[in-house]
C-alpha cells in the first residue's frame, strides 16, 4: 500500500480494460503536496487531460527494481492535469503530499481506447497508426508502422521492413518517413494502411 494512501480516498485495486492502451508514465514527484510529473507518450496528451480515472501498473524492473509499492493494478482518481513549462503535471485523490508522490515514480499509466476523446479531421492517435501497412502511389509495400517519433514540428512514422541481402538471408531495417502532408496522401484506418509519396530508396 502506498504510504499515506487509503482505498477510501482514491487507491483501487483494479483489472486492466481490455482496450487498455499505455500512454505514458510517472517520472517523478512534482513539489510538496501530492503533485507528480508525467512523460507522456503523444505529443498530444487530450486522452490524459479528458479521463478523471487512470489505471497504474508497477514500473518495468529495468527501469525501478525493486518496487513495492503496490502489486498488480490500481486505478486513481485524477483531481487535477495540466500542462506546467512545458511538462505535464497530475494531482491525484489521496496523494497529498511527496512522500506518496514519489512512491508512484515510474509507473505506467493506462487508459481505455474508448475514453479517448475524438480526433479532429486529418488528426490521428498515434496508437491507431501503429501497426498500419504503409504502401507507396505505385503500390510499392514499404513496411509496418512500428513506433512514431516526435521531432518538434512534426512526427516522423519509424517503419519497419525486411529485405533479402545477398547471401540470401532476411534482415529487418527501418525507413523513417515524415507524417505531414507534404508526404502522407492517405490514412486509411479500417484497412490498416497509409498511402505515402515515398520510394524505397529514399
Amino acid at each position: 500500500m502506498l504510504p499515506g494512501l487509503q482505498p477510501s480516498t482514491g487507491l483501487t485495486p483494479s483489472s486492466l480494460p481490455d482496450d487498455a492502451i499505455e500512454v505514458g508514465r510517472i517520472l517523478d514527484a512534482w513539489g510538496v503536496k501530492g503533485w507528480v510529473k508525467i512523460l507522456s507518450h503523444s505529443t498530444d496528451p487530450e486522452a490524459l487531460f479528458s479521463d478523471k480515472s487512470w489505471f497504474l501498473q508497477a514500473p518495468d524492473a529495468k527501469f525501478r527494481p525493486g518496487f513495492t509499492a503496490f502489486s498488480g493494478t490500481v486505478s486513481l482518481s485524477v483531481d487535477e492535469a495540466k500542462t506546467h513549462s512545458g511538462s505535464m503535471v497530475a494531482k491525484f485523490s489521496g496523494v497529498d503530499d511527496r512522500n506518496a508522490a514519489e512512491a508512484l515514480r515510474g509507473c505506467r499509466i493506462f487508459l481505455p481506447r474508448s475514453s479517448f476523446p475524438a480526433a479532429s479531421k486529418d488528426e490521428y492517435y498515434w496508437v491507431d497508426l501503429i501497426g498500419l501497412n504503409v504502401v507507396n502511389r505505385e503500390g510499392v509495400a514499404l513496411g509496418i508502422v512500428r513506433d512514431l517519433m516526435a521531432t518538434g514540428p512534426h512526427s516522423v512514422l519509424c517503419v519497419e521492413y525486411t529485405f533479402r541481402q545477398e547471401d540470401g538471408t532476411s534482415r529487418t531495417a527501418e525507413r523513417m518517413i515524415p507524417f505531414v502532408s507534404a508526404y502522407v496522401d492517405a490514412v486509411d484506418i479500417a484497412n490498416k494502411c497509409i498511402t505515402v509519396d515515398w520510394q524505397p530508396d529514399y
